[in-house]
């Protein structure tokens, strides 16, 4: 400062007084992470500083973390006096659990009234392949039909794995690939199963298979699928001779046996229910005396003469809808007893004879029949012991035993 009268030169000093007009400020509204859920505790962060155009004790004081689970804060100092904070992890992170977190980093003076400046602070939690895949249901059951034409759906698996992005895409696969169970089901990449080849009851009643879900980084899970097949009536019933008599005897008493068959039927229930019987009327009868055996019998008395051979027609049926049979025919032949005796056309028989007639002169043929068959139906003819005038009737005439002439 310069003054007249006289001039004089002074100096001034003029020291401005801070009031705390100014409130802490950060350049940016928001910060962003992307933080592996793999990080491990101890790991920092450095945060954005914030600036206060005021000094002294009205400048920045300090910074606070508003509270969370998972980061605390480390604050520092600049050489010259400046002030900046990290963020360390102090538990581990989850991705699973929380994928995103949000806390405010605040920079307070520390004037009074004290002002503060705020930074919002966003975290992502990237995802690491720490889940292996798990199956809804650790047994999966269905059924199929028998003879169920390929490209059947069966059941569809499903496994959950909670990491995300690529780690949580799941294949599906059956555990044992050189079982040939590979040939009869197929398993597509979204876990469906579909019949491949021919589902055969009678061959298996019931099918187990294992499927592996797995995910991009290589873990995985495994459950149990039971298939079990329902029975369809495509088998008919099969009839096997296990002995036959033929021919049987026409004096055979009702009930004797003459064969022994044996009837089985691939299918079950009601599909594999077999009953028995005779096609035609016969003198014969099915019985059932063990499971899958029949008798087959007479029914009443043979007569040879009248029926000398039958064709009989045995019918297996079995329960299904539609049923299926099986026929299986026997030919028996039924052999003579001597039960017949000779018969002669007329009880009497009349011829004339001139007298004085030559020896051996040819007087009459007779011809009895006998029913009955070779041995038994053979007749032979004799006379019967009388007297004419007090002599045997053999002087006067006599019979051939073989033809039945008889001569005088």
């Amino acid at each position: 400062m310069i003054l007249e009268n006289p001039m004089e030169l002074h100096q001034i000093t003029v020291e401005v007084t801070d009031i705390n007009d100014h409130s802490p400020a950060f350049k940016t509204h928001n910060l962003s992470f992307e933080i592996s859920e793999s990080a491990t505790t101890g790991a920092r962060f450095s945060l954005t500083s914030a600036d206060d155009a005021d000094v002294g004790i009205n400048g920045l004081k300090e910074y606070v973390l508003t509270e969370n689970d998972h980061f605390v804060l480390q604050q520092h100092s600049n050489a010259d006096g400046k002030k900046y904070a990290e963020m360390v992890l102090q538990k581990q992170l989850d991705r699973e659990k929380t994928p995103n977190l949000s806390f405010k980093l605040i920079a307070v003076d520390g004037g009074i009234p004290q002002k503060s400046g705020t930074l919002l602070i966003d975290v992502t939690v990237l995802d690491v392949n720490d889940n292996a895949p798990v199956f809804n249901q650790s047994v999966y059951k269905a059924t199929v039909m028998e003879n169920a034409p390929k490209e059947t759906y069966v059941i569809t698996v499903k496994a959950i794995d909670a990491d995300y992005g690529a780690n949580n895409i799941i294949t599906y696969y059956f555990s044992d690939r050189n079982s040939p169970l590979g040939d009869l089901f197929r398993i597509t990449d979204n876990g469906a199963i579909y019949i491949k080849g021919d589902v055969d009851y009678e061959k298996d009643k019931k099918y187990e298979l294992r499927v592996d879900a797995k995910d991009q980084g290589g873990l995985t899970d495994s459950s149990k699928v039971i298939i079990e097949v329902t029975d369809v009536n495509d088998n008919a019933p099969v009839i096997s001779v296990m002995s036959f008599t033929s021919p049987v005897s026409e004096d055979s008493p009702p009930g004797t046996t003459i064969g022994i068959i044996n009837v089985k039927d691939l299918d079950s229930g009601d599909n594999g229910q077999v009953s028995c019987k005779i096609e035609q009327n016969a003198p014969f009868k099915i019985k059932s005396n063990l499971r899958n055996y029949y008798t087959l019998v007479t029914d009443s008395v043979l007569d040879r003469e009248i029926v000398s051979e039958y064709n009989i027609t045995v019918v297996a049926t079995d329960g299904g809808i539609p049923p299926l049979s099986a026929k299986k025919r026997f030919s028996l032949k039924v052999s003579d007893v001597n039960d017949n005796a000779p018969v002669f056309p007329q009880s009497l028989y009349s011829a004339f004879l001139p007298e004085n007639n030559s020896p051996g002169v040819s007087v009459l043929t007779l011809r009895a029949k006998d029913p009955d068959e070779n041995q038994n139906a053979r007749v032979s003819y004799i006379v019967e012991d009388s007297n004419i005038g007090g002599s045997p009737i053999s002087q006067y005439v006599s019979v051939n035993v073989e033809t039945g002439v008889i001569q005088a």
